[in-house]
């Protein structure tokens, strides 16, 4: 999507990033944790069915004895950056951290929607609740936070603000599906996003350009991410936008959240929408974020 996220007026004034004020990174960041002989770390593959299709899934569990809390983490569209580097962080720092690819995509089975995007990031949040999954890794359901980059932003918001029990959200660079439809209004945006959404349909299956933009234009009430934050209500919320990506959607939808949400934190950094040049910056500012909702000794 960056063509197209590039076309539409960004952020003119970058916040500068935490650690410049904080210089000391999060220790589990850039070193690994003392090893546990009995509860090691570990990761599990397997596969979350959904409807007409399924998730294919990772659960990187954390080292330890007890329960840990957990880290529901989503990738946007269609998933070429799938920030495992956070997993691993989050990880480290005592977190388990549960990724997956949408039905459709990437070779889950299915067909690919932004409503069964949706769809399926609500299950992945019902799975970690089930009381098998529970037992089996351990979670504390009491601390489970979703945190999604780009197309997963909206997701993560959407899921989080239908489901109470979410401890925490945390956005980077996220999509706002209803600033896409407004920029889509004159020829020279439609044009960029066709060609935007042409190059992410590989690894996707049964989706078009045609299937797509419907979605987004014919439920603008669902597909609205300052609504959603709204929903979302006034649990820990924090977003970091990219000001050569799309920092402007986050500040929109920040400001959104604002009145429901007065703690919102919105940062926007001079980095692209990758974070490329920051990803040791977004891994620590994603750590410091999960302490602040559930220390833990790690």
């Amino acid at each position: 999507m960056r063509a197209f996220w590039l076309s539409c007026a960004l952020l003119s004034c970058a916040i500068t990033p935490a650690l410049a004020k904080d210089p000391a990174i999060h220790p589990a960041v850039i070193a690994d944790p003392r090893p546990d002989a009995a509860y090691p770390a570990g990761m599990s593959a397997f596969v979350i069915p959904v409807e007409d299709g399924a998730m294919n899934a990772v659960m990187y569990t954390a080292a330890g004895s007890g329960t840990h809390p957990t880290l529901l983490l989503l990738h946007g569209f269609p998933g070429n950056e799938q920030n495992l580097d956070l997993a691993q962080a989050a990880r480290r720092a005592g977190w388990n951290v549960l990724t997956l690819h949408y039905r459709g995509s990437w070779g889950s089975p299915g067909t690919f929607s932004f409503g069964h995007a949706s769809q399926d990031a609500f299950a992945a949040l019902q799975f970690l609740q089930q009381p098998s999954a529970v037992a089996k890794y351990r979670i504390d359901t009491s601390a489970i936070v979703v945190a999604g980059h780009s197309m997963g932003g909206f997701m993560a918001a959407d899921a989080a603000a239908a489901e109470p029990r979410v401890a925490g959200l945390f956005l980077i660079d996220p999509w706002d599906p209803a600033q896409t439809v407004a920029a889509l209004a004159t020829p020279e945006g439609e044009a960029v996003w066709k060609a935007e959404v042409a190059g992410d349909l590989p690894p996707l299956n049964g989706a078009t350009y045609d299937s797509l933009t419907g979605e987004i234009k014919a439920d603008g009430a669902k597909f609205d991410l300052g609504r959603r934050l709204a929903g979302y209500g006034r649990r820990p919320l924090t977003m970091i936008g990219a000001d050569r990506g799309i920092g402007a959607m986050a500040r929109k939808a920040a400001a959104d959240a604002q009145g429901a949400n007065p703690g919102t934190r919105l940062m926007v950094w001079p980095t692209d929408h990758s974070f490329s040049d920051k990803r040791i910056a977004l891994a620590d500012a994603l750590v410091r974020f999960l302490a602040g909702v559930a220390p833990t000794m790690r």
